[in-house]
């Protein structure tokens, strides 16, 4: 049985960063023999899971890549070049270790987990793990993608995700994510949270045509008009333009937050997540760990809504979890060196902070 079945009760219960666990962090990095800073924003990322796990001891392994799955009714509009078949199949790649971020998660000692949101017309199979709200989403250009118990009911399963897996002793979660049509929904949540329009934010996606992101752009501006999403409440423009892997994601970075796990933001599609998770508890900001700056055009912008900077800029936009994944290996060669030689062992003093000149 879920733990938690009331999102409130959930929000009320995150808990904020451990300060002492912080300060232990910054004493151990400027312990170790090298430039007082020198590793940046992978110093910062190590020093923050610090703070919300509540240990200055950091554990990055076992991990695990939760790769949310589901189908979007608005790709009725010819918003993507793919049917949503493509969902399915992908998803029983993802189970069978064929998919891409399963060839790049071997490399990187982590764990691929293909979650059933919403997967249209699929039928449970082994290695995919069942967390199904519906059998995709509405058609949002005709009036709510799902009901708002649909939307609570997908972020309390993301929740549920989360607590399964600290159970299980999992140290480092990555978000990824599956659904044809995804970035037409997230790109309307995002114009929603950000105050943009569909025509700053709209991409091309997985390789749309001049006309395919005309037919997008004018699929959101209509599902937006018909819905009238509400900025200040995220689980009411979850339930009218975003999608079930949306809600669920939204509610990984919630239970992030809630067990003291710390979370990595894939792409666009996840930071979005993120947002709504944010916008939701603030305190929920712990938990996110950017990661890339996706080539999506909301890519940079969800970020610095979420105050994050990512570790890396290569303009990646895959999805699957890819990109939060490429990031492991970075975080384990900074905790190689947080685990490792300190001046004392050099047999020298450490560095001091220094004034700047002029």
């Amino acid at each position: 049985m879920p733990e938690y079945t009331d999102l409130n009760t959930v929000l009320q219960k995150i808990p904020s960063p451990d300060e002492k666990a912080r300060a232990a962090a910054q004493k151990q990095w400027a312990s170790c023999a090298k430039p007082l800073g020198s590793l940046g924003l992978l110093e910062d990322a190590l020093t923050e899971m610090a703070a919300l796990t509540g240990q200055a001891k950091i554990e990055l392994t076992p991990r695990t890549v939760l790769v949310l799955c589901a189908d979007n009714g608005v790709v009725a509009q010819g918003v993507s070049q793919s049917g949503s078949e493509v969902t399915g199949i992908v998803a029983h790649a993802l189970a069978a270790g064929q998919s891409n971020v399963c060839r790049m998660a071997a490399l990187a000692s982590c764990r691929v987990l293909p979650v059933n949101m919403g997967i249209l017309d699929f039928a449970p199979e082994p290695g995919v793990f069942e967390s199904r709200i519906g059998n995709g989403t509405a058609d949002m250009t005709r009036g709510p993608a799902m009901t708002c118990a649909q939307a609570e009911q997908a972020i309390l399963a993301g929740i549920e995700l989360v607590r399964m897996q600290k159970e299980a002793g999992v140290h480092l979660l990555a978000t990824g994510e599956m659904g044809i049509g995804n970035t037409t929904t997230a790109t309307a949540v995002a114009c929603v949270l950000l105050g943009r329009t569909p025509q700053e934010l709209t991409g091309r996606g997985a390789g749309l045509s001049d006309a395919g992101l005309v037919r997008k752009r004018r699929a959101i501006e209509t599902a937006l008009a018909v819905n009238k999403p509400d900025a200040k409440d995220p689980v009411d423009v979850l339930s009218k333009v975003g999608g079930f892997d949306i809600a669920g994601l939204c509610g990984v970075f919630l239970g992030g937050a809630l067990y003291r796990l710390p979370v990595l933001v894939d792409g666009a599609i996840s930071a979005v997540a993120a947002l709504c998770a944010v916008r939701l508890c603030p305190r929920a900001s712990a938990a996110v760990f950017a990661t890339h700056q996706s080539a999506e055009p909301a890519g940079a912008l969800l970020l610095q809504a979420l105050g994050k900077k990512p570790l890396i800029t290569a303009g990646m936009r895959l999805g699957e979890g890819t990109g939060a994944v490429a990031a492991m290996p970075m975080l384990d060669m900074a905790l190689a060196i947080y685990q490792g030689s300190t001046f004392a062992d050099y047999g020298m003093q450490p560095y001091t902070p220094q004034e700047a000149q002029g």
